[in-house]
């Protein structure tokens, strides 16, 4: 008995270890095998990142090296705290046009006090996100609809590449603008363009936009890169106005803090929020695409606390706010990592990068990497599911257009906001409204189904409700059942179909007992059949069952028509042509 105990309690304990410490649940299955698949994983992000974390650092305004720090410390903190196997988090496309859209109004792009708050914004967001976790609040992500995300995205791609449009025609124009007011700039100034620098920035879009789709296995942006780079040097670009990106800093991640004050957090805290909601949106759905193929289960809460405590650890690392990346995670998983491993050892492969290969980005060009910015862009609207949520539901489209068009033309962070917001109202429009469908019986079998012809008993309608009888959804079926005697005295016995009923609160048990009150009154009576035990058990419990009467409850469709029928008025029935029901001639002959 004391070993039981004994083991038992070593058995709590380790849980509770491998909770606080999830990534001792995966710890045992590395070895020799897995460790030589996720290196080669993580050689193969690494080189992807290098080129991408500079460029989302440019759309976020911030310093090159900003994107490559956020591509070393994030997503180790991320992979050893969160819960998917071949999740790689780090700086991304959407979150870096966040952070420079919410800052750009607050500081200039690139200064000291821009990176102070990008830093302080994302620690705010961590915060955020692991409080989500902490208060098991994952749940909540399921919520958001696909639609959402899908315009949101698709409206970031737009403001993305409008962001590097002078860039590639080496003009300069105002950051910080609206959209429509970057446009106007930009076709104002458009005759003052640079041919040279446009040359630069098109053969590198050419050559990442050709390799993608001949090679997409290579590291097509690295590539281009490198090819713009040399079409600058053969054209004398730099001589000609084509500016170069500079020499980057070739160190670690250096040590910083966020600056905290009650105006900072004032500020900051609702952009924070709006970023945190965005970076976990981004980083659950993408580990839960991944899953789909590699069969692992999810824990969103997790998922929650990794990216919470990798963007706290990462802002006091010279790190802005990430998330996961769906590039950089499918690659990954391609690339046949087996554990999170693989985001590890691509961080230190990047960080080998950055000490040894990062002077030589000072002969990389700005419109080469506004070029591969651009493909970045049109790489992120999801051309397919727009096309698919355009032909399927015109309740999506109006969300989808709704949440692109916010994106555009108001403050990102509203428009994450509205974009939430739209997701509840549409899941609460949809369970606030369960499906009725009206049934007649199967001359074949005792069962009922819907009601193919308009042939109707005057005297007894059967439906059947597909949904949840809560307060939200109240109104809509009282005013169904009202809607049945509105213009006639018929109808009045009314049997529910209700195995579609998957609960029942106070105020649906309520709605079912005024019901029956009133079919009373009407000369009928309100029954039901195949409810669910804990449905049942709500109206045994609050005393409604006794008022329905637990003799108008039925086990079965047929059980309950053989009941029911010889309890209408026989008048009704002797006068009736359409005796729709097999039982209505034994009715009638009695």
């Amino acid at each position: 008995m004391r070993l039981q105990g004994s083991s038992r309690l070593t058995t709590g304990r380790r849980q509770r270890l491998r909770k606080l410490l999830p990534f001792l649940r995966w710890w045992g299955f590395v070895g020799l095998d897995t460790l030589r698949s996720d290196v080669v994983a993580g050689l193969t992000g690494a080189v992807i990142v290098l080129p991408q974390g500079v460029a989302f650092a440019m759309i976020a305004g911030l310093p090159p090296e900003y994107g490559l720090y956020t591509a070393i410390v994030p997503p180790v903190v991320a992979a050893l705290f969160g819960s998917s196997l071949h999740l790689v988090s780090g700086p991304t496309t959407a979150i870096s046009i966040v952070v420079f859209s919410t800052l750009s109004p607050l500081a200039d792009p690139g200064s000291a006090e821009f990176i102070r708050l990008a830093l302080t914004l994302t620690f705010l967001a961590g915060l955020f996100q692991l409080a989500f976790g902490l208060a098991r609040l994952g749940v909540l992500v399921n919520f958001v609809s696909h639609s959402v995300v899908v315009g949101f995205t698709a409206g970031a791609a737009i403001l993305i590449a409008s962001s590097q449009l002078k860039h590639v025609f080496g003009l300069h124009l105002p950051s910080g603008t609206s959209f429509l007011g970057a446009w106007k700039d930009l076709l104002s100034e458009i005759h003052h363009m640079n041919p040279y620098v446009l040359v630069v920035a098109v053969i590198t879009l050419v050559c990442a936009a050709s390799l993608k789709v001949l090679r997409p296995r290579w590291p097509g942006l690295l590539f281009a890169l490198l090819v713009g780079s040399l079409t600058s040097l053969i054209l004398g670009g730099e001589s000609h106005g084509v500016q170069l990106m500079g020499r980057l800093p070739a160190h670690l991640p250096p040590l910083s803090h966020p600056g905290i004050s009650v105006d900072t957090l004032r500020e900051l805290a609702p952009k924070a929020l709006a970023v945190a909601l965005l970076g976990l949106i981004e980083a659950l759905s993408i580990a839960r695409s991944i899953s789909t193929y590699s069969g692992q289960q999810i824990d969103g809460n997790q998922e929650f606390i990794g990216q919470g405590l990798s963007n706290i650890f990462g802002s006091f690392f010279s790190s802005y706010a990430g998330s996961g990346s769906f590039t950089r995670s499918g690659i990954n998983y391609l690339a046949g990592a087996m554990t999170p491993l693989s985001a590890v050892f691509a961080a230190g492969f990047l960080a080998l990068m950055v000490l040894f290969i990062a002077p030589l980005t000072a002969y990389l060009p700005i419109p080469a990497m506004a070029g591969v910015i651009l493909l970045v862009a049109y790489n992120l609207i999801d051309y397919h599911q727009i096309r698919s949520i355009l032909r399927t539901s015109r309740e999506e489209t109006a969300v989808l257009l709704t949440a692109f068009l916010a994106t555009l033309l108001l403050d990102l962070e509203f428009a994450i906001y509205a974009g939430v917001l739209l997701s509840l109202i549409l899941y609460l429009s949809r369970t606030s409204h369960p499906q009725i469908v009206n049934l007649a019986p199967d001359p074949n079998s005792d069962r009922v189904v819907l009601n193919q012809s308009e042939l109707q008993c005057p005297n007894f309608r059967i439906i059947r409700i597909d949904g949840s009888l809560f307060f939200g959804a109240v109104s809509h079926v009282a005013e169904f059942l009202y809607g049945l005697n509105k213009n006639s005295v018929h109808k009045s016995h009314v049997l529910i179909v209700a195995c579609g009923i998957n609960s029942i609160d106070v105020a649906g048990a309520e709605m079912l007992v005024l019901e029956a009150k009133r079919r009373k009154k009407l000369g009928g009576e309100l029954y039901l059949c195949g409810l669910k035990q804990q449905a049942r058990e709500v109206l045994e419990r609050g005393g409604y069952l006794h008022i329905i009467g637990e003799d108008h409850l039925f086990d079965t469709e047929g059980e309950a028509v053989s009941n029911i029928l010889p309890r209408l008025d026989s008048a009704d029935c002797h006068s009736c042509a359409h005796r729709i029901f097999k039982e209505c001639n034994k009715v009638c002959s009695i």
